[in-house]
């Protein structure tokens, strides 16, 4: 038993996420002002850098060489802005639309955006082209307050079409404690 706990521990310490289970994921915002609650299957693991609160994995689809990466974090800018660095993350789009929702008293915008995917580790890292890769993403719009939250999926296209009433739903589970 003490060798399962000593494993689980250095796994989590390294950042390797825990296994997937069919139940749902409670998150955490803002030091507790927001909950979400993550879907069956999505598996969360400890986020790639400190201004991401949250973050999933979730498992490709059949055919995709590639899981989906879910994110959640609080940022400024602006709506237009932040749709414009969207596009920006794509060096080809085939797809590019986007609505406005409600989550609970939220306002929120929705963007789908498609195309060959520029992933980089960061602003100034190399670029790596993926064809065929998806984006949804999620301006949750904080009133009385210069940040708001954005959920952000990406992935191989398949995986992304097939998470993508999850994730509209995910973002509807937002909600202030």
């Amino acid at each position: 038993m003490r060798r399962v706990i000593l494993v689980a521990a250095v796994l989590f310490a390294i950042g390797v996420p825990a296994i997937a289970d069919d139940t749902e994921t409670s998150v955490s915002l803002a030091g507790g002002k927001f909950t979400m609650t993550g879907p069956k299957g999505w598996t969360k693991k400890t986020p790639r850098v400190n201004i991401i609160e949250s973050e999933f994995v979730i498992p490709k689809s059949e055919g995709d060489n590639a899981d989906g990466r879910l994110t959640v974090m609080q940022s400024g800018g602006g709506i237009e802005a932040n749709v414009d660095r969207w596009k920006g993350q794509f060096a080809k789009t085939d797809k590019s639309s986007t609505t406005k929702e409600k989550a609970g008293d939220f306002e929120v915008y929705v963007v789908e955006l498609g195309g060959t995917f520029k992933e980089q580790r960061g602003p100034f890292a190399p670029a790596t082209m993926r064809k065929d890769y998806r984006m949804l993403a999620a301006i949750i719009v904080l009133k009385d307050s210069d940040r708001d939250y954005f959920v952000k999926l990406t992935g191989p296209k398949k995986t992304i079409e097939a998470n993508a009433k999850k994730f509209k739903e995910f973002v509807k589970t937002f909600k202030a404690k």
